[in-house]
């Protein structure tokens, strides 16, 4: 089986093509994996790449990537070159970090500066408002939480910038994997809020990664 990497993904859209490794073969992996060190000027983002997977590749194509265990990313040949623009990558809680570090990563991979704010959810809003300035002073902000997702909808009226919400699927019972989050997220008070799927913190820098590239255009321009 051939593995097709698309190389010109980011002078079109401005991010290079991410690898998601959830289903691939390790064998599949370590193909790509070898095309891709043979281009060094070609750095690489592989997501999803969960702990069991990493540790059955091979020493030689394993040994030259950036692994992160807590977001289950990889980053191949360093990042891309510093952005103008900064995003703010906010939690409720600790048990959102996973999530949030895929966010993360992404933004770094990409050039994205950015802050990582954690464990700030509205169940001690005290926690946020110490915070609120520092939020405030980014261009867009990605709030990740699961359970209630309150937080999107308190950040959404109090702050003036776009905000993406990422939905978690942490919680009990009826937070449902994830699906309690989502609909209290879509259903927002806070106007404008947008929605990326549960989980998906990579979506979520990538939109934020997208509103970053228009509005540099607009400068430029």
């Amino acid at each position: 089986m051939s593995v097709k990497y698309d190389y010109q993904r980011l002078e079109r859209l401005g991010m290079p093509e991410a690898i998601l490794c959830d289903g691939k073969h390790a064998e599949h992996l370590e193909q790509l994996l070898e095309e891709l060190l043979a281009r060094p000027e070609h750095p690489a983002l592989f997501t999803r790449l969960h702990q069991q997977v990493f540790d059955t590749l091979a020493p030689h194509v394993a040994t030259p990537l950036d692994y992160c265990r807590v977001s289950n990313t990889a980053i191949l040949h360093g990042v891309l070159p510093q952005r103008t623009g900064s995003v703010a990558v906010v939690t409720a809680g600790t048990s959102d970090l996973r999530v949030a570090m895929e966010a993360s990563r992404t933004l770094e991979f990409t050039g994205i500066p950015h802050t990582l704010i954690a464990d700030v959810g509205v169940a001690g809003v005290w926690r946020l408002l110490e915070r609120i300035d520092e939020i405030r002073s980014h261009d867009v902000v990605i709030v990740v939480a699961g359970m209630d997702a309150a937080l999107a909808s308190v950040l959404g009226g109090l702050v003036d910038k776009c905000i993406i919400g990422v939905p978690t699927s942490i919680g009990y019972g009826v937070a449902a994997g994830g699906n309690t989050a989502l609909n209290a997220m879509l259903a927002s008070c806070g106007q404008g809020v947008t929605v990326t799927n549960i989980d998906n913190g990579f979506g979520a820098a990538c939109a934020a990664i997208r509103i970053l590239n228009a509005i540099n255009s607009q400068v430029t321009t």
